[in-house]
């Protein structure tokens, strides 16, 4: 058991980002899903995927700054810090929209699917695509917002 606790200990900043950036993969992929349901695939990769976006960057946001990197910033530099992570992760939503345009509209168009098939093909594009921006989200919050001093 004191095995354990060690290794969490030493790699906690780790392990609770993937937990926490699992957490919040899972709420952007459950959303989308939620708006291909109910207002089809053209609403879920456009419209829906910049919504569940911004729900995501808030949740990322408080849960980064509280759980992972338990950032201490008040005032100023909290206010600082929520800037450059917003910042951060707009530009990983527009790598994700890209991702999700060219391999639905680009990709996904030049094969002739069925309704379903389209649908999970969407799904797949969109887990593709969350992997790229967890990477590309630790390496900001890592290196950018949530550097210690």
């Amino acid at each position: 058991m004191q095995k354990i606790k060690e290794f969490i200990k030493k790699y906690y900043e780790g392990l609770s980002y993937l937990f926490f950036g699992g957490v919040a993969t899972l709420l952007n992929l459950v959303l989308f899903a939620a708006f291909q349901f109910a207002f089809g695939t053209d609403f879920a990769t456009g419209v829906g995927n910049i919504l569940d976006n911004a729900i995501c960057i808030l949740f990322a946001y408080w849960t980064n700054r509280t759980f992972v990197f338990r950032s201490k910033n008040t005032g100023k530099a909290a206010l600082a810090e929520f800037g450059q992570f917003v910042s951060c992760r707009l530009a990983t939503m527009v790598l994700d929209q890209l991702i999700i345009w060219l391999g639905v509209s680009v990709l996904g168009a030049g094969i002739a699917f069925a309704a379903a098939n389209g649908q999970l093909w969407a799904m797949g594009v969109k887990l593709f695509s969350q992997v790229v921006v967890i990477v590309s989200n630790y390496v900001f919050s890592k290196l950018f917002i949530f550097k210690k001093k």
